[in-house]
C-alpha cells in the first residue's frame, strides 16, 4: 500500500497511551528487520493461497522470497484453510456474504489520515469479521481490545455498515507459530462508542503532539525508546529502594518493584544496545571504550576439517537425534503427529511469577496442596 499512515493500526498501541510519542517518533528513521521482511513474505504467500482456494488465478509468489521455508508454507496453507472455513460457515448462514483479501481500511473519520490494510474481511448480515495473520513467534498478541484489531474493524465498518445488516463486530488474530488464534467480539454500537469516546480525541492530542508521555508496554517498538527521559524517570523510580535485599523490603515494596522489574530490564537493554551502535558510529562515552568481545574457535574450512581428520584415522562426525522442533520441519507437522505424537511429551514449565492479567491458569504450590 506504500507509505503507512502517521496514526497507523499497528502503532495505535503506543499513541493512544502515550499521545506525544508520536511526534516524537518522526525524529527518528525507519528502519526494518529480517523479521519484519520474513512477515512481509508470509503475509505474501498466505494471500496467494487463499486466492488461490477461492479459485483466483495468482502467480506464486514462492520462488522470489528469500525467508520461504516448509514452516512457512504450513502456516500459510493453514491460514487459507482458516479462513475458507469461517467463509463457508458464513455462506452456509447467509446467502450473500463478501470476502475481502489485503483490503485498505480507512478510519480518518475518527483518527485523521488514517488507514490500515485488512488481511481479510468476511462480511454478512449480523457479524463482520476482521482477521489478522501474525507471523511473528517472539510475542504473542491477543486479540482482547485490541487496539489495531479494533481499528480495522472501524474502517471495514465504513464500508459495509449500511449495506448489510451488521450487528457485531469479530475480530481475530491468527498467529500460527504460537499455535494462537484468539477473537474478540464487539456489538458495532460499542465499537462506535470507543472511537467517538477515546479514539478520536486520544488521535488529535497526538496529533497536535500534545498529552503527557506515558511508560508501558507499548514503548517496545518505539523509536525513542532508549533517548526519552519518561521512560527513564519511570524506570529509575525503583531507585528508591536503594538496591536493599529481599528481607530488608516490605511485601509492598517487593510487589512494586515486580510490577516494573521487566521493564526496567528491557528499558536497561535498550540504553546498552543505543550506546554501542553510537560508540560504533564514532561517540566516545566518558568511562567506557570500545573492545573486542569474546569469541569462540571455529574452523575456517569444514571440509577440508573433515577430509584431514579422516586421513589421520579419526571420525569427524558426531551422531545426535534432532531437536523436537527440527524433526516437525523435516517430517511436516501432520505427518510429526502421526508418527510421533506417543514419544512425545510436554513436562511442567519451571514456576514463574507473572501479572494478574497473564491468562494461563495459576498454579498450586505444595502449601496449598497440603492445605
Amino acid at each position: 500500500m506504500g507509505k503507512h499512515a502517521l496514526l497507523s493500526p499497528s502503532s495505535s498501541h503506543r499513541w493512544l497511551n502515550c499521545p506525544p510519542s508520536l511526534r516524537l517518533s518522526q525524529n527518528y528513521d525507519d528502519t526494518t528487520s529480517s523479521y519484519a521482511e520474513e512477515g512481509t513474505e508470509a503475509h505474501l504467500l498466505g494471500e496467494y493461497k487463499l486466492k488461490t482456494l477461492l479459485g483466483k488465478k495468482e502467480m506464486d509468489p514462492t520462488a522470489n522470497l528469500k525467508y520461504y521455508n516448509q514452516e512457512m508454507e504450513e502456516c500459510a496453507e493453514n491460514y487459507a484453510n482458516y479462513i475458507l472455513e469461517l467463509y463457508e460457515a458464513e455462506k452456509a448462514k447467509h446467502s450473500d456474504p463478501l470476502i475481502l483479501i489485503e483490503q485498505r481500511l480507512d478510519y480518518s473519520k475518527y483518527a485523521e489520515g488514517g488507514f490500515g490494510t485488512g488481511d481479510c474481511i468476511i462480511v454478512s448480515d449480523e457479524t463482520l469479521q476482521v482477521i489478522d495473520y501474525k507471523h511473528g513467534v517472539g510475542v504473542l498478541v491477543d486479540a482482547d481490545d485490541n487496539s489495531q484489531m479494533k481499528l480495522y474493524g472501524l474502517g471495514a465498518l465504513e464500508l459495509f455498515d449500511g449495506i448489510y445488516d451488521i450487528k457485531t463486530v469479530a475480530m481475530t488474530i491468527y498467529q500460527p507459530r504460537r499455535n494462537n488464534i484468539s477473537t474478540f467480539t464487539l456489538s458495532k454500537d460499542e465499537l462506535y462508542k470507543w472511537a467517538e469516546e477515546i479514539l478520536k480525541p486520544a488521535a488529535k492530542t497526538a496529533l497536535e503532539g500534545k498529552g503527557e508521555f506515558k511508560c508501558g508496554d507499548w514503548c517496545t517498538f518505539c523509536k525513542a525508546k532508549h533517548e526519552c527521559r519518561a521512560r527513564a524517570e519511570c524506570n529509575l523510580e525503583l531507585a528508591k529502594y536503594d538496591f536493599k535485599l529481599p528481607p530488608l523490603l516490605e511485601d509492598e515494596d517487593i510487589e512494586d518493584i515486580l510490577s516494573k522489574v521487566d521493564e526496567l530490564v528491557s528499558w536497561a537493554s535498550n540504553i546498552k544496545d543505543h550506546a554501542l551502535t553510537a560508540a560504533l558510529q564514532g561517540k566516545e562515552w566518558r568511562g567506557f571504550k570500545l573492545v573486542e568481545g569474546r569469541s569462540n574457535r571455529r574452523y575456517i574450512n569444514e571440509e577440508e576439517v573433515i577430509k584431514v581428520v579422516k586421513n589421520n584415522g579419526y571420525d569427524p562426525y558426531v551422531q545426535k537425534i534432532k531437536g523436537i522442533t527440527a524433526m516437525e520441519k523435516t517430517l511436516g507437522k501432520a505427518r510429526f503427529s502421526e508418527i510421533l505424537a506417543e514419544l512425545v511429551e510436554k513436562p511442567k514449565g519451571k514456576p514463574t511469577l507473572v501479572p494478574e492479567s497473564d491468562k494461563r491458569p495459576a498454579i498450586n504450590t505444595a502449601v496449598d496442596d497440603f492445605k
